[in-house]
């Protein structure tokens, strides 16, 4: 018997793909406290200025912020502060001898739920130069052209 993961998307960082070159992704877990899963469950979740730094051997995410719960009262803690990632000490390692090398950064791409547990899928990325992005704007409009073409003929 073949077990079924489910994923379902939470929240999409649609700016990543705009400003960087993502070259390798990876999955790690988060670690929340209190009501913070339950925001997450309603996906108000914003990855705007938000990114991964290396501190002592531990991955953490900073300037993701996640929405206070509704009914969370007193049990609500600080919107943007730093979360703990969960990745394996050799993954820290490598990504962290990555980032070192110019213009190489980390950023969070999604934010999902697998099997009842949050995840967020992180990437390896380059900065894009503004030429870059018109050239990948432009080929994306050709493609679109030409799938518009085939769909009419």
């Amino acid at each position: 018997m073949v077990e079924k993961t489910h994923e379902k998307t939470v929240a999409l960082n649609r700016r990543a793909s705009h400003d960087y070159f993502l070259e390798e992704k990876f999955e790690c877990g988060i670690v929340l406290t209190g009501t913070e899963i339950k925001s997450v469950r309603q996906g108000k979740i914003q990855f705007q200025d938000s990114y991964i730094s290396i501190y002592r051997g531990e991955a953490w995410i900073k300037g993701m912020h996640i929405s206070p719960y509704k009914y969370g009262n007193i049990f609500n803690v600080d919107e943007t502060r730093d979360r703990k990632l969960l990745l394996h000490k050799l993954e820290i390692f490598r990504l962290h001898q990555k980032v070192k090398l110019k213009g190489y950064t980390l950023i969070p791409v999604r934010m999902y739920l697998k099997d009842g547990r949050a995840k967020l899928e992180i990437a390896l990325a380059k900065g894009k130069d503004l030429y870059d992005k018109r050239e990948t704007e432009k080929l994306r409009d050709a493609k679109r052209a030409m799938e518009k073409a085939l769909k009419f003929h």
